[in-house]
């Protein structure tokens, strides 16, 4: 079993450290290209976000096809995206690669925009319509639709139950009933059967009920944190412009955290930079579009724009939020990392409340992810054996969901791990194969719908 364990993280490591990395990057700089820098956007993409949120989003009429409207689509994507990993994640980055890592993570973020949009604008070209009347979509579909690769399909559906089911799952309640345990003496088996009982109240009602839900969650959970944050960098304020320095030095240099627990060396920077802002923001990984495939939408590239306002408040709000506490209060090279780095620099300056913050801030984001989560095993498991899967599955998901409080397997986090990685290698597959697609819809678009619409 150890030799097992030991060729597991062996692979799970060389995925993470190079391949998957490679891809992400390597995607995201052709797709840039291909759309002419659909980033330029990002102004028109916020502005439509921001009014969506605000109730103002345009509204749907009986000719767009979907289930669910297309602000709803992004809270409910965003519940998943915004998760522990905006918390722990960046702390870990900080940790093992310096506050230098801050800035891959915004580079990382630029070209995930393209790579998102270009995702998403495929996946709703591409969606079908199930015999329960929920329309569906994703890299699965794409590949069935698009490439008449059914196969390819069926091999990114069985990764990505996989993955739903623990790192998207169990690894969540981990952290909640670890950090809930820590701050509050609450029984780790209490907060899991919580969570269990909570997230099973909004997934039996199905997509649209998991819509409503996240639609509030996501914006209440966010001004939490941020308000948290804010406190914290106004006590600050004095060090906020030495810290955006030390990020863009340390960026390119990689000396900052020598002193820390993994000390750091310029190539450590960039790849704990980058690693930590793609798997945070999800581009590449195939899940949002998942979401954004049920929305009412009369073009696929309005829904895509949503995908790039989605990677900008993940990576350059709420990480940039987490990055600035833990440098300006001085935690970055307390020695810690994770979620505990996180936890010492938000009490640094507000004690057991700022812990406070961070715990129910993780108790939040990782429910938001068991929601967000669920769908993407749903309609993965019914892309294999159909609609009639989706009752034993949410059962299962409820089940592992529950021990997910105890869970501390590392071979079973190494094996979603290995399957988090290839499923991203499969998704991108289908994104370059399709680039003509996604020129054509952009370009489709912007010279003929937008200008129609803005008239």
């Amino acid at each position: 079993m150890e030799q097992v364990m030991n060729f597991a993280n062996i692979l799970s490591n060389e995925l993470w450290s190079k391949w998957v990395l490679i891809a992400l990057l390597g995607t995201g700089i052709v797709v840039t290209i291909v759309t002419g820098g659909v980033q330029k956007k990002l102004g028109l993409a916020l502005s439509r976000t921001f009014k969506a949120f605000m109730g103002k989003e345009q509204k749907e009429t009986d000719e767009n096809e979907g289930n669910i409207s297309s602000i709803q689509a992004l809270s409910t994507a965003l519940a998943s995206t915004v998760g522990v990993g905006n918390i722990a994640g960046v702390g870990t980055a900080i940790a093992a690669g310096g506050p230098g890592a801050v800035f891959w993570m915004w580079v990382s973020a630029i070209f995930g925009m393209a790579l998102k949009y270009s995702e998403i604008v495929l996946s709703v070209t591409y969606r079908e319509k199930g015999n329960d009347g929920l329309w569906r979509g994703g890299p699965s579909y794409v590949f069935k639709n698009a490439l008449n690769a059914k196969w390819a399909g069926g091999i990114f559906a069985v990764f990505m139950i996989l993955v739903s089911l623990v790192s998207l799952n169990m690894m969540q309640v981990s952290s909640v009933a670890s950090a809930m345990n820590s701050s509050f003496n609450v029984p780790t088996m209490i907060t899991g059967l919580l969570l269990t009982v909570l997230t099973g109240l909004v997934i039996f009602g199905g997509i649209k009920r998991l819509a409503k839900v996240t639609s509030i969650l996501v914006p209440a959970m966010a001004l939490i944190y941020c308000i948290g944050g804010i406190i914290v960098l106004v006590l600050n304020i004095k060090s906020i412009p030495a810290a955006f320095v030390l990020i863009i030095k340390d960026a390119f240099t990689g000396q900052a955290a020598a002193g820390g627990i993994l000390g750091s060396t310029m190539i450590m920077v960039i790849r704990y930079g980058v690693a930590r802002g793609l798997l945070s923001n999800e581009a590449g990984c195939g899940t949002a579009p998942m979401t954004h495939s049920v929305a009412k939408v009369k073009h696929p590239v309005e829904q895509g724009l949503y995908g790039i306002s989605e990677v900008f408040i993940d990576t350059f709000i709420v990480c940039t939020f987490t990055a600035l506490i833990i440098i300006v209060t001085g935690a970055w090279n307390s020695g810690y990392s994770g979620v505990v780095l996180s936890a010492k620099a938000f009490s640094a300056n507000l004690g057991i409340i700022g812990e406070s913050v961070v715990t129910i801030g993780i108790a939040l984001f990782a429910y938001s992810t068991l929601l967000g989560a669920s769908w993407y095993g749903e309609t993965s498991i019914t892309y294999i054996f159909g609609t009639k899967a989706i009752m034993p599955y949410r059962i299962i998901y409820l089940i592992l969901c529950f021990t997910g409080a105890k869970a501390g397997s590392d071979f079973i986090f190494a094996l979603t791990d290995i399957a988090n990685g290839f499923a991203v290698l499969v998704n991108v597959v289908s994104v370059l194969l399709l680039l003509k697609v996604v020129k054509e819809k952009t370009e489709d678009y912007f010279k003929n719908d937008y200008n129609i619409a803005n008239n």
